[in-house]
C-alpha cells in the first residue's frame, strides 16, 4: 500500500480496542464526543501529506520496496535527512494550528532508538527484527506511538526493590513460551495512544542486572488482547462562551496504558533481558524525542509570538518602551529555538550508522524552550492586561441588550474592531491563561505599575545610596 488516506486511517481505528474514558467503555473512538477531535487531529498527518505543497517533505521513495513511504519510517542517511524530517514536524505541526498530529513522529523516534541501538550491540536477531518491522511500518503507512514512562511507584527504589507496593509500577517480563513473552505493568502520560494502530514500548531509565526482567522492548498493536488505556478528559469543543471559530478545534488525549498479562510476539520483541542496554535505547530515544520536541514547538511558538504581537496592537501599546522590550525578548526566544534546532542537525553525528542530532546543541534547544517558556507566557498575559479573563461571554456578545455596549467599551485602538480584540483574547485563554495565573500578575496593578511605584517611592533611598558612592569615590558635590 505505502500511504495511506484519512478515511483508511479511521477506519483502521474500529478494531475492538479496549479504551476508557470519562469513566466509561469507549465503543468506537472515531465517534466519541472527545475522541474524535483528537482523531481528526491525528488524521490531520495523513490528509497534510497528500497536499502537493508537503509531498517533497512527506513522501520518499524506497528502492527496495518499490514505492514511495513516508519520510518518517525512513533511516535518515545525511544531516539534510534529519532537517527534511525536523521540517517536516515544523510544517504538519503548523498545518494543525500548533497541534503535532503525531501519528508518526513520536513513534519513528523509537523505531530509530531501537534500530540505533540494535546496531550498536549486534544482536542480528533484534537487527532483523526491527528491520522487518520497518518495513511493515512503511507498506502499511501505520499511526504508531511510543510508550516510554513507567509509572514508578517508589521513584527512589530501582524497579526491581523489593521494598516497592508490587513488582509491576515498571512494564515486565513474566513469562515466556514458545510464541513470545508475556509482559505486566502500566506506561503513562502516553499521547495519542488510544486512537494509534501501534505501541512501541521501552525502558524509560537505565537497569541493573537485577533488574533484568524490566529490560524489555517491543511493538504491539492497540487491540491486543489484555490491553486497556484509560485517557485523561479534554476539551474537545469550544464552549459556548467563546467566540466560535471557522477553524476546528485540534486537541489530544493521553492515557494510562495497562498491559494485563499481554503477550507479544517473538518477531516483535526487540529487546529482553539485555540490561545492559536499556538506558542505550532510553538514551536515544531521548535525544531523537527532543529535536522532535523542538521542531514541533517552533510553529507554537510563532503562534504565541503573533498573540503577544497582536495583543498589544489591539490594546494600542504596540510602542510603549517596556512592550517593545518584551515582545523582542519573545522574538528572541523563538528565533533561538528555530537556529539550535536547524544547527543540531546540520552538525549530526553519527550513532549506530545513523546520523542523529547533535546531542549538546539539541539539549540546549529542549532546555531553551522549556527554560523560557513561562517567561514567554508572562509576556502574553501581561500584554493582555485584565480584561483577558474578565471580560464578558460570547453570549453576552450575542444579547441585543449588551452587544452595543461591549462593542462600544471592549475596543482598543482606533480601527480595531471590539470583536477581533475579544477573539484574541479567547485564543489566548484556551492555550495559555487560568484565572488564577492572571489576576497574580495583574490583580492590584500589573507589573509595570509596580516597578513606576517602586522607582518614584524609592527615589529618597536611591538618591541617599547615590552619595554613600560619591563620599567614597571623593566627589564631593
Amino acid at each position: 500500500m505505502g500511504l495511506r488516506t484519512v478515511k483508511q486511517y479511521k477506519e483502521s481505528l474500529k478494531d475492538g480496542r479496549e479504551v476508557y474514558m470519562y469513566g466509561e467503555k469507549v465503543k468506537d473512538v472515531t465517534t466519541h464526543r472527545a475522541l474524535k477531535t483528537c482523531v481528526d487531529t491525528m488524521a490531520l498527518d495523513y490528509e497534510a501529506a497528500e497536499l502537493p505543497k508537503y509531498k517533497d517533505l512527506a513522501i520518499v521513495f524506497d528502492p527496495e520496496l518499490g514505492e514511495e513511504v513516508s519520510r518518517y519510517y525512513y533511516i535518515p542517511k545525511t544531516g539534510e535527512d534529519l532537517l527534511k524530517a525536523t521540517d517536516l514536524i515544523i510544517e504538519f505541526t503548523a498545518y494543525a494550528d500548533g497541534y503535532i498530529p503525531l501519528a508518526k513522529d513520536i513513534g519513528a523516534d523509537a523505531l530509530n532508538a531501537i534500530q540505533i541501538t540494535a546496531n550498536m550491540i549486534g544482536n542480528k536477531d533484534y537487527i532483523d527484527r526491527i528491520n522487518n518491522f520497518r518495513k511493515y511500518l512503511m507498506k502499511e503507512d501505520t499511526a504508531i506511538v511510543s510508550a516510554v514512562t513507567d509509572v514508578k511507584g517508589d521513584r527512589l527504589l530501582r524497579p526491581s526493590d523489593p521494598k516497592q507496593v508490587h513488582p509491576d509500577f515498571y512494564v515486565r517480563v513474566v513469562d515466556k513460551n514458545s510464541k513470545g513473552i508475556i509482559v505486566r505493568g502500566a506506561k503513562m502520560h502516553i499521547t495519542g495512544a488510544a486512537y494509534s494502530n501501534e505501541i512501541f514500548a521501552i525502558p524509560c531509565r537505565a537497569m541493573t542486572e537485577q533488574d533484568k526482567d524490566y529490560a524489555v522492548a517491543f511493538a504491539i498493536p492497540c487491540n491486543t488482547k489484555g490491553l486497556k488505556q484509560i485517557c485523561r478528559p479534554v476539551k474537545s469543543e469550544i464552549g459556548p462562551m467563546e467566540f466560535p471559530c471557522p477553524r476546528p478545534l485540534r486537541m489530544h488525549t493521553d492515557s494510562l496504558i495497562i498491559f494485563d498479562d499481554v503477550l507479544v510476539p517473538w518477531e516483535r520483541v526487540f529487546l529482553c533481558g539485555e540490561w545492559q542496554h536499556a538506558g542505550l535505547i532510553a538514551l536515544h530515544f531521548g535525544l531523537l524525542h527532543r529535536r522532535t520536541g523542538c521542531a514541533y514547538r517552533i510553529p507554537i511558538s510563532e503562534m504565541f509570538v503573533g498573540m503577544a504581537y497582536a495583543i498589544a496592537e489591539y490594546n494600542g501599546v504596540l510602542n510603549v518602551p517596556h512592550i517593545r522590550e518584551k515582545l523582542t525578548d519573545a522574538a528572541m526566544y523563538l528565533q533561538t529555538l528555530k537556529a539550535l534546532t536547524r544547527s543540531a542537525c546540520l552538525d549530526y553525528v553519527m550513532h549506530g550508522g545513523m546520523p542523529v542530532p547533535n546531542p549538546v546543541t539539541t539539549n540546549i534547544g529542549k532546555y531553551h524552550f522549556a527554560d523560557k517558556y513561562h517567561d514567554l507566557v508572562k509576556v502574553i498575559q501581561d500584554i493582555s492586561g485584565g480584561s483577558l479573563i474578565t471580560k464578558p461571554t460570547y453570549q453576552d456578545w450575542q444579547n441585543p441588550e449588551t452587544h452595543e455596549y461591549m462593542k462600544k467599551y471592549l475596543s482598543g485602538k482606533s480601527g480595531i474592531p471590539a470583536e477581533h480584540r475579544l477573539r484574541m483574547y479567547d485564543l489566548i485563554r484556551r492555550w495559555l491563561a487560568s484565572e488564577y495565573e492572571v489576576m497574580v500578575l495583574h490583580g492590584e496593578g500589573s507589573l509595570m505599575t509596580q516597578r513606576m511605584t517602586i522607582l518614584a517611592e524609592a527615589k529618597e533611598e536611591l538618591l541617599r545610596c547615590k552619595k554613600i558612592a560619591e563620599d567614597i569615590a571623593g566627589i564631593n558635590p
